[in-house]
C-alpha cells in the first residue's frame, strides 16, 4: 500500500482518541536500598509511588529491611514530596520462602500480621510483593509448588486485603505486585484467568526486561517492544500486555516496566560486519562490572557519564550505536573488545509509552530510580504520557514521533525514499538497523518533528509488513507548551503477519449476511499468539488472540477498527463514518 503524508497531516490534527490519555498515570520507582547514596538528587516528586527494595521475608514470616537505610527518614522524605511510599518484599534474591508462607493459614496468618504491623510502624502507604515466581523456578534454592503456589497466592492477598481494611479502613493501604511477562504459573503453564487477583490488588508492575541476556547463545534485546520471529526469546513488551489483559487483568491496573539499564555480553564475532543484526553468537555468561554495581549491567547514567554515549543518541568511538526497528531499541557494539550492549534510551522509552497509552495502561514502573542520568529517562516518561516535567533534557513523545509497534513507514528529513523496502529512521546516527517495521520521523539530536512534517508533505512512502503482534494507531495531539514540536504524523493503519497455517481447532461464528467467520471467545485454539479480526474489514473494533489454548477477545483503540487481509491484521480507521 502507498499513502501520502500530506493527507495524513490533516487527518491527525484533530486530537487523540478518548480514553486513558487524560488520566494521570502512575509512575512507580524502585529505590534500591544498597544504592541509596546514588539516589541523592533524584526528584521524588516526579514519582507517584516509590517502592523501597527490599524487605526480606524470613521462614517464620518476620520481615527485615536494610539497617543502613533509615525507613522513618526516607519515608518522611518521600511523603514530603507528595509521593506514596511502599516497601517491596522479596525480589530475585529473597523470594525463597513465599511458597511456604502462603501455603496455609498457619503460616500466612502470622505473615499477614507482620506485614500489617510493618506498614503501620513505618507509616507506609502499602506493600509491594515481588515474588519471583509463583509456581515457577526463580533463584536457586527457592521453594516452589507448581500446582498450588498461584491459588495459594490468591487466597493470601485476599486475606491481606481484608486485614488492611480491618486495620486501616477500606482502600486506605495499597497492595501492589511485581510480575513477570506472563501470568502466574500453574503446573508449568501461565494461568488463563488472573482476574481474581485484580479484585484485591491495586495494580501490578510488569517486569518487561531481562528478556534476553548472557544466559543465551545469541545476543539480543534486553527489553524489546516487539520480538522478531525465530530470533531470540519470543516474548516482548507487547506480548506481556496482551498476556496479562488476555488473562483478565484490567489494563488500567497494569504498569509497564521500563529498564533504566542495559545488558552487556561478549560477542564471538565482529558485529559491525553484519550491520543492523543484533542477533549474533555470543559467549554464554555474565561480564564483570560494566560501569555499574551489577555484573554485565550498564546503567544509563554510566553510559552517559562515562562518555560511551556523548548524547542520548550518539556513541563515542570505538562504540557504534544501532537502532532496531522491530524491537524499537538501540544497541551498542565495541569492535575493539567485541562487547554488545542492549539498553533503553529516550527514543525507545517514548515508543513503549506510546504503545502503553494506546492499550489503556495505568502507568509505568522503573527499575531503578538511581540509574537515570539528569532525569533524561524519567522526563521522557512524563512528556511521553502528556504530562509535564522539569529539569534535565525532555524528549517529548510528540517530538520523537515513534509509532506504536510495527507502524508501516518512516520518513527522512530530506524526503528521499529509502532503498530497502520502506522503513527507516532519521536519527543522527550513521548506522541504523536493516529496515523491518516501525517508522521514525526524528531529525537530529533534538527530535524536532516540524522539520520532518515540512520536508515530507508531498512525498509518498511504501509499507513494510513484519511478523509482530497487531497494534493500534491513534490520532496524536498537539501538546501545549511543547517547544519541540507542533504536529505529530502517524500512519492510520498498522499491519502484522499471521501464520499461514490454518488452526484446525478454531471454531467460528458466521454472520448470516456475510461469508466472514471469526473465532468464538473461549473456544479452543492451537496457534499461540495468532490474531484474527472479529468482523469484516473495518466493521468492528474486536479482535481475538490465541492465548493459553483459548481465543481471548480484545479490542482496538477507541475510534479504530480491525482489518484483516489474507495473513495480515491491523487496527486503523473504520471504512465507514458518520461524518
Amino acid at each position: 500500500m502507498r499513502f501520502s503524508i500530506a493527507s495524513l497531516t490533516a487527518v491527525f490534527a484533530f486530537g487523540i482518541a478518548p480514553g486513558v490519555f487524560g488520566a494521570e498515570p502512575n509512575v512507580v520507582g524502585y529505590y534500591a536500598s544498597w544504592n541509596q547514596q546514588e539516589t541523592v538528587g533524584v526528584d521524588f516528586s516526579k514519582y507517584t509511588h516509590i517502592n523501597l527494595a527490599f524487605g526480606i521475608p524470613a521462614k517464620d514470616g518476620s520481615i527485615s529491611f536494610d539497617p543502613t537505610l533509615s525507613l522513618p527518614n526516607i519515608v518522611g522524605q518521600i511523603h514530603g514530596n507528595g509521593t506514596k511510599a511502599l516497601v517491596s518484599l522479596g525480589g530475585w534474591t529473597d523470594s525463597c520462602y513465599f511458597s511456604t508462607l502462603v501455603k496455609d493459614t498457619s503460616a500466612s496468618n502470622p505473615f499477614i500480621t507482620n506485614i500489617v504491623n510493618f506498614v503501620e510502624s513505618n507509616s507506609l502507604d502499602g506493600i509491594d510483593i515481588d515474588w519471583e515466581y509463583p509456581g515457577r523456578a526463580g533463584n536457586d534454592g527457592n521453594i516452589i509448588d507448581e500446582a498450588n503456589d498461584t491459588p495459594n497466592y490468591l487466597k493470601f492477598v485476599t486475606n491481606l486485603r481484608s486485614a488492611f481494611t480491618a486495620k486501616f479502613g477500606n482502600g486506605a493501604k495499597l497492595i501492589t505486585m511485581a510480575v513477570r511477562v506472563q501470568p502466574f504459573d500453574v503446573n508449568g503453564s501461565p494461568s488463563s484467568d488472573v482476574s481474581g487477583f485484580a479484585k484485591v490488588v491495586d495494580f501490578a508492575n510488569i517486569m518487561q526486561y531481562d528478556i534476553n541476556g548472557a544466559w543465551l547463545e545469541t545476543t539480543g534485546p534486553n527489553a524489546p517492544l516487539n520480538f522478531e520471529v525465530d530470533k531470540a526469546t519470543p516474548l516482548s513488551f507487547v506480548t506481556a500486555i496482551d498476556a496479562w489483559t488476555g488473562a483478565g487483568w484490567p489494563a488500567s491496573q497494569l504498569n509497564v516496566g521500563l529498564a533504566f539499564y542495559g545488558r552487556a555480553t561478549n560477542a564471538l564475532v565482529d558485529m559491525t560486519l553484519e550491520q543492523g543484526n543484533q542477533y549474533q553468537a555470543q559467549q554464554v555468561g555474565v561480564l564483570p562490572n560494566c560501569g555499574g554495581e551489577t555484573d554485565g549491567v550498564w546503567q544509563w547514567k554510566n553510559l552517559r557519564a562515562q562518555g560511551v554515549l556523548t548524547s542520548p543518541d550518539t556513541a563515542a568511538a570505538p562504540w557504534v550505536r544501532y537502532w532496531d526497528d522491530v524491537t524499537q531499541t538501540p544497541w551498542l557494539f565495541n569492535p575493539t573488545i567485541k562487547q554488545f550492549v542492549s539498553y533503553d534510551d529516550p527514543k525507545s522509552i517514548g515508543a513503549k509509552i506510546n504503545f502503553a497509552k494506546s492499550k489503556g495502561i495505568g502507568g509505568a514502573m522503573v527499575w531503578s530510580m538511581d540509574n537515570d542520568y539528569k532525569g533524561e529517562l524519567l522526563d521522557t516518561i512524563h512528556s511521553s504520557w502528556g504530562g509535564s516535567s522539569s529539569g534535565g533534557n525532555v524528549y517529548s513523545t510528540a517530538a520523537v514521533i515513534e509509532s506504536t509497534p510495527a507502524a508501516v513507514y518512516s520518513a527522512t528529513s530530506d524526503a528521499t525514499e529509502s532503498t530497502p523496502a520502506a522503513a527507516y529512521s532519521t536519527t543522527s546516527d550513521a548506522i541504523e538497523s536493516t529496515p523491518a517495521a516501525a517508522y521514525s520521523t526524528t531529525s537530529d539530536a533534538g527530535y524536532i518533528a516540524t522539520t520532518i512534517v515540512e520536508a515530507a508533505t508531498t512525498t509518498e512512502y511504501s509499507s513494510t509488513i513484519v511478523s509482530v503482534p497487531p497494534v493500534v494507531s491513534y490520532p496524536p495531539s498537539t501538546t501545549a507548551g511543547d517547544t519541540n514540536a507542533s504536529t505529530v504524523v502517524e500512519d492510520a493503519t498498522t499491519e502484522v503477519s499471521i501464520p499461514e497455517s490454518t488452526d484446525v481447532n478454531t471454531p467460528s461464528s458466521t454472520d448470516e449476511n456475510s461469508d466472514y467467520s471469526s473465532p468464538s471467545e473461549d473456544a479452543p485454539c492451537t496457534e499461540e499468539l495468532k490474531y484474527v479480526c472479529g468482523s469484516e474489514d473495518g466493521a468492528g473494533s474486536a479482535y481475538y488472540i490465541c492465548l493459553f489454548g483459548s481465543w481471548i477477545k480484545l479490542s482496538c483503540a477507541s475510534g479504530t477498527a480491525c482489518f484483516q487481509q489474507n495473513n495480515f491484521i491491523s487496527c486503523g480507521w473504520p471504512t465507514t463514518s458518520s461524518a
